[in-house]
């Protein structure tokens, strides 16, 4: 018998629950019995036909006064058809990888009719979500009981009831089970061992797999660097000639490691099933808005907005916004300096040891201040780039990280600029690099990590004394995990996790030259981040929705810029060094063409090196044309029988006109 959305039940009074949906405090009865019956509606009835209930139902006048916690899961076929529309890719039996069909279920390795498990909670997860958004308005002209919140055929119910502050909030649960032995096997273990990727992209998916899969793998990378620069550091320390051959191989290295991470994730997404997955057509964003009209593409009706007034937007007024923040970061600057010169005068004139501890006061307060204006700033950028109102998630990150990328890389990296070519202290450049790069460190694992775990546990503790206090002999597990997650921050993204070892990068390739020490640093920090970041998204934060992803995206084309620029300012370096300089007493021109010469060369030998080494590697490639041979096969056998089929009509239709 063939399994569709029709024959399937929605009425299931118990079933595991997968996702919470919090609706505010006072909406109305008739929304909610509007939403229930929308979610478990069939499918040609315009549902999601999925499985929807209350928290603690029974308890529900006891506990909970007015109920506006929901529970929602799905039956394993539902899952299962759900997998398909999303086009999930699996291994099959013959290890190729394809897209899941219900029809060819059998022939997909690990998959067993009475079996569960043969898709993981996060991608259960991100299958409820992506009915949830595709839960769109038909014939409503507005969400019962709120007239001002328009609806229109096509639109997204989800996104119009989190707009209008209907729903909450929409998150997935944690697994306690999972999730314990998840941690086990990855930041409470006490060995040094890698990190159980393909464990974290069952359990947070893809996009967060790949960012801890990059941050071990460019933490391991750093190691030779580390090792190399420490002994230039203890023995040769006012040698800049000799540190040609050390920050010519970082360079070469940093070009190396950025192509061979390429071909490791190439290896991990076609595992995963991300490298071939098909993409979806992109829907508008949540915030964004316009006119109603109908879509040249889709031909669906939503809002429409004019480019031409987006640009205005971004060029009058976002543009002389960052402008003027990059002016107000380098005004910070030069007090930085004027601190410089009141610490060493002070200094100079005391003539005291503990005045030494003096000199290194205004970087700290610097970097600290570099921190506060970097967040304050990332606020602003988020502001300005949603009312410049872009209609795709993917234009308004790009947008997003152009803007946090210009002004954190000036905001951090300015100061340093100018020592090294205006001031020309290599001194205090070093001063200046560690105390940035190690403050910066400090700071960020406190914010990031210790500090909101404190606060969780603090908040877990009131929970759990609420819940004795209720004194109920329902499931109070549940109850007690759902109130506490629902309270835990919200985990934007790793965004952030990626700035951070972007800025970490600069620090060490920038000025490898003047401090090797740089690189032993993020180093030791790296080895401590990966267990802040694992603590952070299994007891900080909420569990966020898997998001399939087949690669770091536009982050690696920010490392490879930075290694582009690190080139330049090494060179630059060491052609402004004492000994460099005395090897050209006379013609400063001919140093000048040598050290272009120079960097121009080890350019040149960065992008041979760039195209050599291949993307993906050998197998899958073939794995990949494999794929595509059998997609053209498929399609051309379809055609094919069409065809027989018409011809097969006409002849039908033509042998009753003969008689």
């Amino acid at each position: 018998m063939r399994v569709t959305l029709s024959t399937l039940d929605t009425c299931e009074s118990s079933f595991t629950p997968l996702v919470v949906i919090e609706l505010a405090q006072d909406v109305k009865e008739e929304t909610k019995e509007w939403l229930k019956n929308r979610i478990i509606a069939k499918k040609k009835d315009g549902g999601a036909q999925l499985l929807f209930r209350p928290l603690l139902n029974k308890y529900e006048k006891e506990t909970l006064g007015n109920q506006n916690l929901y529970l929602v899961g799905a039956s394993n076929v539902r899952l299962l058809l759900g997998a398909e529309a999303v086009g999930l890719v699996k291994e099959c039996t013959d290890a190729a990888m394809r897209a899941f069909t219900y029809g060819t279920r059998h022939s997909f390795k690990g998959f067993h009719d009475n079996s569960d498990d043969f898709l993981t909670m996060a991608e259960c997860q991100f299958i409820i979500k992506h009915e949830l958004e595709n839960l769109r308005a038909r014939d409503e002209k507005m969400i019962p009981g709120y007239p001002q919140a328009k609806l229109y055929p096509g639109k997204s119910l989800l996104r119009r009831l989190l707009t209008s502050g209907i729903v909450t909030q929409v998150f997935p649960l944690h697994d306690a089970e999972a999730l314990k032995k998840l941690e086990d096997s990855w930041y409470a273990r006490r060995v040094l061992k890698y990190q159980p990727i393909d464990s974290i992209r069952g359990y947070f998916g893809e996009t967060i797999a790949l960012y801890f899969g990059f941050l071990e793998y460019f933490t391991f990378a750093l190691i030779p660097m580390a090792v190399i620069g420490l002994p230039y550091y203890l023995f040769v320390w006012e040698d800049y000639d000799k540190y040609v051959i050390f920050a010519s191989f970082n360079l070469i290295w940093s070009t190396v490691i950025l192509e061979v991470w390429k071909r490791g994730c190439a290896n991990m997404a076609y595992r995963w099933g991300t490298l071939v997955m098909k993409r979806q057509f992109e829907e508008p964003r949540p915030g964004f808005h316009g006119v109603l009209g109908i879509n040249s593409v889709t031909g669906r009706e939503e809002p429409l907005y004019s480019s031409y007034k987006r640009q205005l937007r971004i060029y009058l007024v976002s543009l002389p916004f960052v402008c003027l923040c990059l002016y107000f970061s380098l005004y910070v600057m030069m007090i930085y300096f004027d601190m410089e010169v009141w610490a060493l005068s002070i200094h100079e004139d005391s003539g005291a040891e503990w005045t030494s501890l003096l000199l290194y006061v205004p970087s700290i307060v610097y970097a600290i201040v570099i921190e506060i204006m970097n967040r304050l700033y990332r606020h602003a950028a988020e502001f300005l780039t949603s009312w410049e109102n872009h209609r795709l998630e993917s234009a308004y990150q790009n947008h997003l990280v152009l803007k946090v990328l210009v002004f954190n890389f000036l905001n951090c990296f300015a100061s340093l600029f100018y020592i090294a070519f205006v001031l020309k202290d290599m001194k205090l450049l070093r001063q200046s690099l560690a105390t940035l790069l190690i403050t910066s460190q400090i700071l960020n694992q406190v914010v990031e990590s210790l500090l909101p775990y404190w606060l969780q546990r603090k908040y877990c503790a009131q929970v759990k004394r609420k819940v004795q206090a209720l004194k109920m002999d329902g499931d109070t597990t549940l109850y007690e995990q759902v109130l506490m997650e629902k309270e835990m921050g919200t985990y934007l993204g790793t965004f952030d996790d990626y700035l951070e070892l972007f800025l970490q990068f600069g620090y060490v390739s920038l000025f490898s030259c003047v401090y090797p020490l740089a690189a032993a640093f993020a180093v030791l920090n790296n080895f401590t981040e990966v267990n802040s970041d694992a603590l952070k998204m299994c007891r900080v934060f909420k569990r966020p929705f898997a998001e399939p992803s087949a690669s770091i995206g536009v982050w690696q084309l920010a490392f490879e810029t930075m290694s582009v620029i690190s080139v330049v300012t090494n060179c630059a370096l060491i052609g402004l060094s004492p000994q460099v300089n005395a090897l050209f007493p006379e013609s400063k021109t001919d140093l000048i063409l040598i050290v272009v010469a120079v960097e121009h060369a080890l350019l040149a030998l960065k992008f041979i090196l760039a195209f050599a080494i291949p993307d993906k590697p050998r197998h899958i490639q073939m794995k990949l044309a494999r794929l595509e041979f059998e997609s053209l096969e498929a399609l051309k056998q379809q055609q094919m029988k069409l065809v027989a089929e018409n011809l097969k009509e006409e002849s039908q239709e033509g042998g009753k006109e003969a008689t």
